[in-house]
């Protein structure tokens, strides 16, 4: 299928690694130009060259998300040198690392205010677009009462639910201005040195549960949450707005009405 992203211009936080890499790749080989960023200039070279090579025009700087000047310069600099922006995708999290008072504003600084910044900052070259899309990467914790995997870390699952719920309310006041938002919740999703992995060498239980409400029978991979950001961001999905698609292997076991 054609997703009609050759030429467009999609700016991928957090892509260097794991999911954001994964999604960064997948636009590329639609022939999208990109705009990446990382904590470290080590991975933003080595990305770039990786995405240079398919043949399209990759940019990309250090950037730290929870820092306005430092978030929106990169958005700046990067919607200059592509000549514009046509998708966003809002990917950086802290995750579910701690608890306490800085759990709740690391997650607030990165995956909360990080999604605001990103999302003001992109809009005067997202109106300027005839295919504007903004996706937001939230997580099935949002939407569950048991925290996942860190029992005790509530900060996770509550800001990736205020994610959500910023998300469909932005979409229909950006809508109105052809610019589609969307949000994508991942469940378990396994890549070495990511995340599940580290769960399963320190906590099998709690991967083996994972493992077992995934009625697909196993975790997923960054590749199939990477095809789903795509999908939404392409101009063939234009007529979905504000939805919140989980990417869980059946995980999530209720009806979405």
């Amino acid at each position: 299928m054609d997703l009609q992203l050759k030429g467009k211009n999609a700016l991928v936080t957090g892509s260097t690694r794991g999911i954001g890499l994964r999604i960064a790749r997948r636009f590329a080989d639609e022939g999208a130009n990109l705009g990446i960023c990382a904590r470290t200039r080590a991975d933003v070279d080595r990305t770039l060259a990786e995405l240079s090579n398919k043949g399209i025009n990759a940019v990309g700087d250090v950037a730290d998300i929870t820092n306005r000047d430092s978030y929106t310069g990169w958005i700046r600099a990067c919607a200059e040198q592509l000549g514009g922006i046509d998708v966003l995708v809002s990917n950086v999290s802290a995750g579910p690392r701690e608890g306490g008072e800085a759990g709740w504003r690391n997650m607030f600084e990165a995956d909360m205010l990080g999604a605001v910044r990103g999302c003001e900052a992109a809009l005067p070259w997202l109106r300027k677009s005839k295919a504007g899309a903004i996706v937001l990467i939230s997580s099935i914790s949002g939407v569950m009462s048991k925290p996942l995997p860190a029992p005790g870390i509530y900060a996770y699952g509550a800001l990736k639910a205020a994610l959500i719920s910023y998300g469909a309310q932005l979409s229909k006041d950006l809508a109105k201005e052809g610019i589609r938002v969307n949000i994508v919740s991942p469940g378990p999703i396994y890549f070495e040195g990511g995340p599940w992995d580290f769960i399963k060498q320190g906590m099998p239980e709690a991967y083996q549960d994972a493992l077992k409400h995934c009625v697909i029978g196993r975790l997923g991979t960054p590749e199939e949450v990477a095809a789903a950001v795509v999908f939404l961001a392409s101009p063939v999905s234009g007529f979905t707005v504000g939805q919140n698609l989980h990417v869980d292997g059946g995980y999530m076991q209720h009806v979405a009405f």
